[in-house]
């Protein structure tokens, strides 16, 4: 099990993430400063309204305190690529989905550790794992989420051709490598997956509707259009379930706590559809 936590976890989700940074160009972060509006509506979203409503609903819920826990991990983690694919289907602006997934994500360095020691703080108390500080999950990740993103950003700029040949296979194996981590997270825990889903499973359903339908409703009023709110949106509700599970495991050796991200990686691509297939059909009953 060591092995696992402390090499193949963490090398899995650096892949992920160099495949991001394979897919990124300069330009995507250029748009900061082109439509700093739409980002900053979507960043401030999922860095702190998601943890917010989280909070909350961890607080109104009886749920066991290590899954409590594991909400507040899901709901500090970054957005999940696959949302720049879900945003393109669902005919959202593709080219915001993408700057706010990188941005999230290298942001999450500095804003994942504090949200996970303060609710562990409030929900358990005492200090996390014992030992880990702010300072330590930062440096891990820093060395497995942003090097990564930057090492495949680089690839892409010096080498351009063969990053953009390498860029569908290396979303094929991310994509693959997920499935993997959440089979093996539900493998460990089979036994008792069922109640844990029961009960925390209508949890994570409802953080996911809530959370999308409160980014859609803050967009409405405050992106610049309708492609901008339908890629807030789905950024909003699509959560990288590896980075919740790397981090569950690394600091308390995943149980409980990873539960809540298994439930939410099962569910969160149904709700996505659905919503997808609410856009498509409001685009073409209202075309622009």
């Amino acid at each position: 099990m060591g092995v696992i936590v402390d090499v193949v976890l963490p090398i899995a989700l650096a892949f992920i993430m160099f495949s991001l940074g394979v897919g990124l160009e300069l330009a995507d972060f250029r748009r900061v400063l082109e439509r700093p509006r739409d980002l900053v509506i979507g960043v401030l979203s999922q860095i702190i309204l998601l943890p917010a409503v989280a909070l909350l609903l961890v607080t109104l819920w009886p749920l066991p305190v290590e899954l409590a826990l594991g909400v507040m991990i899901l709901a500090a983690s970054p957005g999940g690529a696959t949302s720049n694919l879900l945003t393109a289907f669902a005919r959202g602006d593709v080219a915001l989905s993408v700057s706010l997934t990188a941005i999230v994500s290298l942001l999450c360095v500095i804003t994942v550790p504090p949200i996970v020691i303060l609710a562990h703080n409030y929900l358990l108390g005492g200090e996390v794992a014992g030992a880990i500080s702010l300072g330590g999950l930062a440096l891990r990740l820093f060395a497995i989420v942003t090097v990564p993103v930057l090492l495949g950003m680089l690839l892409r700029h010096f080498a351009g051709d063969f990053a953009t040949r390498f860029e569908t296979f290396a979303f094929r194996a991310s994509t693959l490598i997920f499935l993997v981590v959440l089979t093996a997270a539900i493998y460990k825990e089979r036994d008792n997956i069922a109640t844990y889903f029961a009960q925390v499973g209508l949890v994570t359903l409802m953080l996911n509707v809530i959370m999308m339908s409160l980014a859609y409703g803050i967009a409405k009023f405050f992106a610049s259009g309708p492609r901008q709110r339908v890629a807030i949106s789905i950024e909003c509700g699509m959560q990288n379930g590896v980075v919740a599970i790397t981090v569950a495991t690394l600091l308390f050796g995943g149980g409980l706590t990873l539960v809540p991200a298994v439930t939410y990686s099962l569910t969160m691509y149904w709700t996505a559809f659905i919503l997808i297939w609410l856009f498509r059909s409001r685009a073409s009953s209202q075309p622009e």
